[in-house]
């Protein structure tokens, strides 16, 4: 295959008005291939670094450039080992030097210049290079923001419907018709304020207590004939919420117990690996996942193993910075028999390469907030496409 021969990379703005990066490869073939890095708000304190979007495109056109020119494009593992032996020589493993908005924007372009050069599916080709077998997740979608991603009073960052379909075109219209009617309630109780939107597409109004989105959401699907074709999901983003562990749980059994809480992400703070393990063994038919709490880091799941803290894992590629340490993570989540959820983030660009990841490496879910704003319907319309050629 093709060698690289040129690496650009420019500003560009993303969901929440902010800078950031988007690199283009080049081949000697004349392929050509772009990419672009979202950022997370609600960040836990492990993950990799990202860097100002003027470094990251000094980083890009410089280092980076200087080290991955005349390599082979097929060869994903080794640019990615390259990219994180660099940030190595700059002194740092976390992409404090280099920013994981940097390698990823160019481990991503890589991937997808190959694709081109096989004339084939980035998917198909993510799946090839890393020995997977493609599926199509489930959808998460967030369709009530609060926390960091809202501006209302509600602590908990985003609540999710889950359709139990894995037929993207059944899920999606679930979704859209819940998001919908949803909507309609919401400006019926509360008024037209209430259907202001959060960085995620969901809906933000205030609401008494914690518990009450569950309630409306549950009444919406009864009356439109849904309940039974729908899981709930919380993330609770704890590590954001002033409270202590004995409240939250308090919280959380409510939930469980009164709606089946199916999946709940982040339940306590990013360190508190002893909570977490107490409420999966209270909840083992809850999936109990990991994001502040695992980062995405393959030394942080074997902690959180040994303590038997979560039964699944947040999958972000950002919060590693190159797609080969991203596929590692997958992969060692799946020899601990977690279930694996890969994630867009709250300030996210129109690439829609999480799509083609999630498919790629099988992931039981993926979350791609509302059916609403552009930058969240790129990630449906790529899951629609794939299903279309699957």
């Amino acid at each position: 295959m093709s060698k690289i021969t040129a690496i650009a990379a420019r500003k560009i703005l993303n969901s929440r008005g902010d800078w950031a990066t988007e690199a283009t490869v080049t081949l000697e073939s004349g392929t050509v291939a772009a990419a672009s890095v979202p950022e997370g708000k609600s960040k836990g304190s492990f993950e990799a670094v990202a860097v100002s979007a003027e470094t990251a495109i000094k980083n890009i056109e410089g280092e980076i450039f200087e080290t991955l020119h005349g390599l082979e494009v097929s060869d994903q593992t080794n640019i990615d080992k390259e990219l994180c032996r660099l940030d190595m020589l700059d002194g740092t493993s976390n992409k404090e030097g280099l920013g994981s908005n940097s390698t990823l924007a160019v481990s991503v372009a890589i991937a997808r210049a190959a694709a081109k050069e096989k004339n084939i599916e980035l998917y198909q080709h993510l799946g090839e290079t890393f020995g997977l077998k493609p599926a199509m997740p489930r959808l998460f979608a967030n369709l009530i923001n609060g926390g960091l991603h809202a501006g209302s009073n509600l602590r908990f960052q985003e609540y999710m419907i889950i359709p139990k379909s894995h037929d993207v075109k059944e899920a999606s219209e679930i979704v859209r018709l819940v998001y919908e009617n949803l909507g309609k309630e919401l400006e019926n109780k509360f008024g037209k304020r209430a259907t202001l939107i959060g960085d995620e597409g969901g809906y933000a109004p205030d609401f008494k207590e914690e518990t009450e989105p569950l309630y409306l959401l549950s009444e919406v699907l009864e009356k439109i004939g849904l309940r039974e074709k729908i899981d709930f999901g919380l993330d609770a983003a704890a590590s954001n919420i002033k409270a202590k562990a004995p409240e939250l749980t308090e919280i959380y059994r409510k939930m469980i117990k009164k709606f089946g809480l199916f999946y709940l992400e982040d339940p306590y703070g990013e360190e508190d690996f002893s909570n977490f393990s107490t409420l999966l063994k209270e909840f083992p038919q809850t999936l109990i996942a990991g994001d502040d709490l695992t980062v995405t880091s393959v030394e942080k799941m074997k902690l959180a193993e040994s303590q038997k803290s979560v039964n699944a894992i947040i999958i972000k590629p950002n919060q590693r910075g190159t797609i080969t340490e991203a596929v590692e993570a997958v992969k060692q989540a799946r020899e601990y028999g977690w279930k694996v959820v890969a994630s867009h983030r709250s300030g996210e660009t129109d690439d829609d390469f999480i799509a083609d990841f999630a498919v790629a490496v099988g992931a039981d879910g993926l979350k791609l907030g509302a059916p609403a704003r552009g930058e969240r319907v790129a990630k449906y319309n790529r899951l629609l496409q794939i299903s279309d050629i699957l």
